[in-house]
């Protein structure tokens, strides 16, 4: 059984829908009132989730100091001044001070964070906020680079332009040689796929 808030999304649906011409009683569209309710559910499912928590579910002590990275995480967000997808990648380093995190955590992180109605620049921000905030490390630094559907499909129209965000926290924002590392890690063609 449909609750009010589902009800009160699918006649929402029903009107966008009806508001661009289209027949709501095609047989093509019947259902898809409910199928957008249920995407929506999934794309945003970051709002429910707290990623400070699933970082400290996960800390544990250790005597490493030197960068940990994991690059080209994937990850699909929502563009929140036109509610279309932004699809990219990240790549999130930080360098220990007596805590590492479990490595499945980070891309969680970015999942709950991407799972919101975003723009990039603060997506970059809040990944980087709350890693620092959580594992406090001797710094942390977040790159994302994705392409806008609000550029492509609308607007301009530039078909494969891509946005690049950096976040810089700690030894990465005041060290240039710790930046540099992580700047060549990065843009390294990937090696052997194990």
């Amino acid at each position: 059984m449909k609750d009010l808030e589902q009800e009160k999304f699918e006649n929402a649906v029903k009107t966008m829908m009806q508001s661009v011409g289209e027949d709501v009683t095609r047989e093509g569209l019947i259902k898809t009132p409910e199928r957008v309710f249920k995407a929506y559910k999934f794309m945003f499912g970051g709002y429910d989730k707290d990623p400070e928590a699933v970082l400290e579910s996960a800390l544990f002590t250790s005597s490493n100091d030197e960068m940990v990275l994991i690059k080209d995480i994937e990850l699909y967000s929502t563009c929140e001044h036109h509610l279309l997808p932004i699809i990219g990648r990240a790549h999130v380093a930080y360098i220990p001070d007596g805590k590492v995190v479990g490595l499945s955590k980070i891309p969680r992180v970015v999942d709950i964070f991407s799972r919101r109605m975003q723009i990039q620049e603060q997506l970059t921000e809040q990944i980087a906020d709350a890693i620092m905030k959580t594992i406090q490390p001797k710094g942390v630094a977040v790159v994302i680079q994705a392409r806008h559907m609000c550029m492509e499909m609308r607007g301009v129209e530039k078909i494969n332009s891509t946005t690049t965000s950096s976040a810089l926290r700690g030894l990465f924002k005041r060290d240039e040689k710790t930046r540099l590392e992580f700047f060549n890690l990065i843009n390294a063609p990937a090696g052997t796929r194990y």
